[in-house]
């Protein structure tokens, strides 16, 4: 078990308890705001309501969450402590002096700081080559990216196994071995920030114009390519060298004012709140998580389903996930045919509900074509074996909603095989929530050659390993609703 101490609970500090906690590990907090635990305890909210709902394999059983009244007994025995204190270095350095005193030697200690260098860190340190950056982004529980700086003074053993731990709780960390003040994404951002800034005082756009621009505009395209792959596209088949050279003299155009900043006079302050209180006033601050939270999984599922951008991270992690649980599955279910087997176990995520508030009907369907996926697998016909050429088509299908299931809720799919042999195959799916069945799912599926289309014969392999359920599960009673259709009305 891997555990990890937070130090500061604040908005970041509550972000990286909801990733670790989430992923499995255990975590110490130590916060002396009194109110510190309910604050967690609303991230947390909100991150049990959105990150499993990510992938489409079950995050692993949540860690246990425990707060202490030292950085002392929050630090001690722990793989990775977390500094997320406010942002001024002498109160950082005073805290890692005595995240050091009292923790392993051998833990890695991140600092989420997002302008401080390692070296400003690291002085007067008891172990300097321990200390590092480790910068996430809001929120942490949700967007994987992660600006790890380690400069030659940090530790390579700890630094390895720091990029090895970030990459197994679905981040990717982005290693600069150079250090400089804001690392790299915060100084793009203050860029846009100056801009922006501008933009209000000199009276040109509101704060929701500026908003529009980017979320309608070139946001879109960052959130999947980035800055330079999108200029690459818009070079044309001439790609980047043809980009610069078309659009580059208008760097020397006097449009920015990167080299000045807009003094923040009371007059301005109030224009911009003014402004976004219009905005987004009418909504609060958890409602606006909620919201930002929301439409991100959707993003990252979008993006995962291209293996692409940020939904690259995700599909890796998913993968990896994957082949853990299949190890055990694929033993289990071979060794004991005569038992239903185990085919799917996920969380329904956000965009899985629909304007009733529950599942809607085509992710029945697809939840159940994914356990019918997975039993394939279990009987031989992977992707290797698909990509010879021979696969299996559903013919029918019938599927009873037996209860209502909402975003959040724990699935676990058991599959029996009712017949089957030679080019047939009969699946019965019962879906559980909670120990209850909220749905069934009953599918004649047929072997066919992919270059035909056709019915076609089983490789023997397949068509032992079917058989061997058939005959094992054969005394089992008739499931309930089995064979059922939709007749004529009475």
């Amino acid at each position: 078990m891997t555990t990890a101490a937070v130090i500061g609970g604040g908005v970041i500090g509550g972000g990286w308890v909801a990733r670790f906690l989430l992923n499995g590990w255990d975590v110490n907090v130590f916060d002396p705001d009194p109110e510190a635990a309910g604050k967690i305890g609303a991230v947390l909210d909100n991150a049990r309501r959105s990150l499993p709902g990510v992938l489409d394999v079950a995050l692993p059983p949540e860690g246990h969450l425990r707060f202490h009244n030292s950085i002392a007994d929050a630090v001690a025995d722990v793989n990775w402590v977390q500094e997320s204190v406010s942002e001024r270095l002498d109160l950082k350095q005073q805290t890692l002096a005595q995240i050091q005193s009292a923790c392993r030697a051998d833990a890695v200690v991140g600092s989420s700081t997002s302008g401080f260098k390692p070296s400003d860190l690291q002085l007067g340190a008891a172990r300097p080559g321990q200390i590092m950056v480790c910068h996430p982004f809001n929120p942490v529980y949700l967007l994987p990216l992660v600006e790890v700086v380690t400069p030659e003074t940090c530790c390579p053993v700890i630094v390895e196994r720091a990029l090895e731990l970030l990459r197994g709780i679905g981040m990717h960390p982005l290693h600069l071995r150079r250090e400089i003040d804001g690392h790299v994404a915060d100084r793009l951002l203050e860029a846009i920030w100056r801009e922006a800034l501008w933009l209000v005082k000199d009276g040109i756009a509101t704060t929701g114009e500026i908003d529009d621009a980017i979320r309608l505009g070139f946001g879109l395209r960052w959130a999947q390519m980035g800055l330079f792959e999108t200029y690459r596209i818009a070079g044309g088949e001439g790609g980047m060298a043809h980009f610069l050279t078309q659009f580059g003299p208008a760097l020397n155009w006097p449009w920015s004012k990167l080299t000045d900043v807009p003094e923040l006079t009371d007059t301005l302050v109030a224009r911009i709140a003014e402004q976004s209180d219009a905005q987004s006033g009418a909504h609060t601050i958890q409602e606006l998580e909620r919201r930002r939270d929301t439409n991100l999984v959707a993003l990252l599922r979008a993006l995962k389903a291209q293996d692409h951008g940020a939904g690259a991270v995700l599909a890796a992690q998913e993968r990896q996930m994957r082949q853990g649980q299949m190890l055990g599955q694929r033993t289990e279910g071979i060794e004991d045919p005569a038992a239903p087997v185990l085919t799917l176990r996920r969380v329904v995520p956000l965009d899985w509900t629909d304007y009733n508030g529950h599942m809607t009907e085509a992710k029945y369907l697809q939840a159940f074509g994914d356990a019918t996926d997975r039993f394939m697998e279990l009987i031989g016909c992977d992707a290797d074996y698909i990509a010879s050429g021979r696969s299996y088509f559903t013919a029918e299908t019938h599927i009873r909603h037996l209860d209502e299931v909402h975003a959040g809720t724990m699935l676990e799919v058991r599959t029996r095989v009712l017949g089957g042999g030679g080019k047939k195959m009969h699946l019965w799916h019962e879906m559980r929530a909670g120990g209850a069945v909220v749905a069934t799912g009953e599918h004649f599926l047929l072997h066919v050659s992919l270059e035909t289309r056709r019915p076609s014969d089983p490789s023997e392999a397949i068509d032992r390993a079917l058989r061997r359920f058939v005959a094992a599960q054969s005394d089992m009673p008739k499931p309930a609703g089995a064979g059922r259709a939709i007749g004529p009305p009475r």
